[in-house]
């Protein structure tokens, strides 16, 4: 097992006690090999696909987790919710990075980004992910995230798999909490 999944291990007790704290979250890593992984969550959340896709776009700073994001600021996090538009993040020196691009952009029915968050960015892998919603009652949506990875790494892919598979967690459960809040 390589350093980067090592570090990101001691984050998956963290993320599973999270991941229950807003509702049930179904997730799990649906495969894995050394040259990819696909990891899919299913939750039901707090207000309709309109709402969640702004909560997912307009409003991502006040629920990413800052633990994640390079300058331990999530108010520096923003993304622009058009085909070509930035997840991006300022950095305090002007800097800045791109975790992931948007392909793909139907409010409240889908958001598609490409890229590689975190640590994958410098591991030549790079992914696809998906958050699909639908309504589910008058005042919910069901969001389905989805997440392929592939690329090549000297130690492969699959070992980071899981700690990947808890950081998401970690951050649909915060989405969700967040969602809560203002329902």
């Amino acid at each position: 097992m390589n350093i980067t999944a090592k570090r990101l291990l001691v984050l998956v007790p963290l993320a599973a006690v999270l991941a229950g704290a807003g509702g049930a979250v179904h997730g799990k890593v649906a495969a894995q090999d050394a040259a990819g992984f696909v990891i899919s969550h299913e939750m039901t959340v707090a207000g309709t696909p309109k709402r969640v896709f702004v909560a997912l776009t307009d409003e991502i700073a006040r629920w990413w987790d800052p633990d994640h994001s390079y300058s331990g600021q999530a108010d520096n996090l923003f993304l622009d919710a058009r085909a070509g538009g930035c997840f991006c993040e300022r950095l305090g020196n002007g800097g800045s990075v791109e975790h992931m691009r948007v392909v793909f952009a139907s409010p409240g029915r889908l958001l598609r980004l490409t890229g590689g968050l975190g640590p994958l960015q410098g591991m030549g892998a790079s992914g696809s992910m998906d958050f699909n919603l639908r309504a589910a009652g008058d005042a919910a949506t069901r969001l389905e995230l989805r997440y392929i990875v592939s690329g090549f790494s000297p130690d492969g892919l699959g070992d980071i798999a899981g700690p990947v598979d808890a950081v998401l967690a970690n951050q649909l459960a915060r989405l969700t909490e967040y969602l809560d809040s203002v329902h």
